[in-house]
């Protein structure tokens, strides 16, 4: 196992080492352009994380838990994996946007690299170089490799587990799918059960193809589970065996536990919804309606659908041309992983029930990406056949219509965009049905086809780059008609978790924190009618989105001297309070505040003991959760004042 990620692929002939690296030199660079490419606009991104990698960069044991606050009050409600990436640039460079986002953006490169690796050894790297674009332009993609969500370390390990099973594959190599199995262990860190929903199909192709006997096989496989659960657990079980009231509160459990947020709140619960996760369901909502067309929709279309049918029809036809191989077919093998990973993956957001947000769908892009390649590998092999030539015809049409759809759900958004691919599809149909077999022509087809398929992705990629995303829910490419969700739209029914029936409150009823612009939630159709809207600019809309705090209100914390410069309900308000003065704030109820932390025991305990000095509520006079008996016992205990438009109530008395 000595062959390096730019070993010649076996599926195509060699060729000389600098005409193999000029090509992946150049489609690197142009990722890293990409998203690098006025990065400092996005600003904090999602307040959420970036409060977090600051209060990381401050304290040690906030960098192991992944603490909201540096006095390690609660954590956020995912796993820390992401997080640590950020906040060790973070110690290193200062903490800034740059340091911050850098490290996601060079993800992205990664990932690129990666499945340019996976794909080259079984289809060659004309095959390669296709899916790593598709990958480097794929909407979705650019906006999560330029934010900090945890899905950009997500994909980079999935596509690093999905390369080590290519190599295990390979020679059964024990090593290699151990290693892979490390690699999804270290993805549920990441963002838990989502990180497992490419193990159906690493596990299928390893027991189809790997070339070695069964018993084999199996103990092989029996390895690498136990690596992904060490790999997987090793935190959980810190977390569970460390003394509760030494360490922060497990933000999005109920219990304290990190195996509850991991089975509950980030696990069945996005599934089946409950477990603090509000869903699309029937009615709409996060994400759209619930069904086998959700992926299409208005919704995720524009986000991740654009080749995602050519994907499935190249699978299709890929598993077809290949049905008689030997069972240890390298292509046939790569054609069951990525198609496993797609639609293992495209059925769960498809049909979850609970919280799905669109950029979730990120983690289909190298499934798709890699299906591109290496089907059309498949198929451009028999292109000197009539049957060949016609079925490439037909992908390619069908690509260029599905383009007219999704360009149409945009119609102020370059208008002669929709033309200029169905030219182009009209001359690669051409060029495959009429010309030769030749170099030239082969050349010529490969590039409109090309063209066809990647024109929308691309427009929608380069707009989302010259776009501010800020907050915690975001879209790339323009507005697009005809969507349901936030922001820009309407709420999701019932609202926030906890929140009123209908739709416009947050946790609990109450009025916004602090950390939202104006202290107001958009709600109601908005403007365009009911359209989605990708990103916010500057200021940012909805929760996730800091709006700097009044200096004076700054100062303030600034000088308060205590554990936590302050306390308020719900993470956004204390998310923008702590970035904007680098105290540490606590967040009553964490990200929804509605978990139960820190109890009113546990608050006064604090109080009296000197820990906190403010609390912040509203700037519309309220808590942000009306039934917060924290709320209710510093009205009736402190003195309100107002400090930058805030209600300050000073709790040293």
């Amino acid at each position: 196992m000595t062959a390096t990620l730019n070993r010649p692929a076996p599926a195509g002939a060699p060729a000389a080492r600098g005409d193999r690296r000029a090509p992946l030199a150049v489609l690197l660079v142009g990722t890293a352009v990409l998203h690098l490419w006025g990065l400092d606009a996005n600003g904090w991104a999602n307040s959420y994380y970036a409060a977090a990698v600051q209060a990381m960069s401050q304290d040690w044991t906030a960098f192991l838990f992944g603490s909201l606050d540096s006095g390690n009050a609660i954590t956020v409600d995912k796993p820390p994996a992401s997080l640590w990436a950020m906040a060790l640039s973070a110690r290193i460079f200062g903490f800034s946007t740059w340091s911050m986002l850098v490290p996601q953006a060079l993800m992205g490169v990664g990932s690129v690299a990666l499945l340019h690796a996976a794909v080259r050894r079984v289809a060659g790297s004309g095959a390669a170089l296709v899916a790593g674009a598709v990958l480097a332009l794929t909407p979705v993609a650019v906006l999560m490799f330029r934010f900090n969500n945890p899905d950009a370390l997500l994909v980079l390990l999935m596509v690093g587990a999905a390369y080590a099973v290519v190599r295990a594959v390979e020679r059964a190599g024990t090593r290699w799918l151990v290693l892979a199995g490390v690699l999804v262990g270290f993805a549920f860190l990441t963002k838990m059960l989502q990180g497992f929903l490419v193990l159906p199909a690493f596990v299928l192709v390893y027991l189809v193809a790997a070339p070695t006997g069964l018993g084999r096989r199996l103990w092989q496989l029996l390895l690498a589970g136990l690596a992904v659960v060490v790999s997987a657990g090793w935190w959980i079980a810190l977390v569970e065996l460390w003394p509760a009231d030494s360490r922060p509160y497990i933000g999005g459990s109920q219990t304290n536990s990190a195996l509850e947020l991991a089975l509950g709140y980030n696990g069945l619960g996005r599934i089946l919804g409950g477990s603090g996760n509000p869903g699309g369901g029937t009615g709409g909502g996060f994400g759209g309606t619930v069904g086998l067309t959700r992926l299409f929709g208005p919704n995720f279309g524009g986000q991740i659908s654009w080749l995602l049918p050519a994907a499935l029809a190249l699978l299709l036809a890929g598993l077809w041309l290949t049905r008689r191989a030997p069972r240890t077919d390298p292509l046939r093998a790569s054609l069951l992983l990525w198609g496993g990973w797609t639609v293992v993956t495209g059925l769960v957001f498809s049909f979850m029930e609970g919280t799905i947000h669109e950029y979730y769908s990120v983690a289909l892009a190298p499934g798709i990406a890699a299906l591109v390649g290496v089907g059309g590998h498949v198929l451009w092999r028999r292109r000197a056949t009539w049957g060949g030539r016609a079925a490439l015809a037909v992908v390619t049409a069908g690509t260029a219509a599905w383009a007219w759809v999704l360009l149409g759900r945009s119609p102020e958004f370059l208008p002669w965009l929709r033309w200029v691919v169905v030219g182009l599809a009209v001359v690669a149909v051409a060029v495959l049905l009429l010309g030769r077999a030749g170099r030239r022509a082969g050349v010529v087809a490969v590039l409109v086809v090309a063209l066809t398929g990647l024109a929308g992705p691309a427009a929608y990629a380069v707009q989302t780059v010259a776009t501010a995303h800020t907050g915690s829910i975001v879209l790339a490419g323009p507005t697009v008609e005809g969507g349901t969700g936030f922001p820009g739209g309407d709420l999701p029914a019932g609202g926030f978790p906890g929140g009123d029936a209908d739709g416009r409150g947050l946790p609990g009823g109450g009025t916004p924190p602090a950390g939202f612009p104006g202290g107001t939630v958009p709600t109601g159709a908005p403007p365009d009618g009911g359209a989605v809207r990708s990103g916010a600019g500057p200021g940012g809309t909805g929760p996730g989105a800091a709006a700097d705090a009044d200096p004076a209100l700054v100062a303030l914390l600034q000088a308060a001297g205590t554990r936590w410069a302050a306390a308020t309900v719900g993470a956004q308000g204390a998310a923008g309070l702590e970035l904007s003065s680098g105290t540490a704030v606590m967040a009553i109820g964490g990200f929804t505040g509605s978990d139960p932390s820190p109890t009113l025991a546990q608050f006064q305990a604090r109080v009296a003991a000197g820990e906190v000095r403010y609390f912040i509520g509203s700037t519309e006079g309220g808590f942000g959760r009306g039934d917060s008996e924290i709320a209710a016992w510093v009205a009736a205990t402190a003195t309100a004042t107002t400090v930058g438009g805030q209600t300050v109530y000073d709790l040293t008395g």
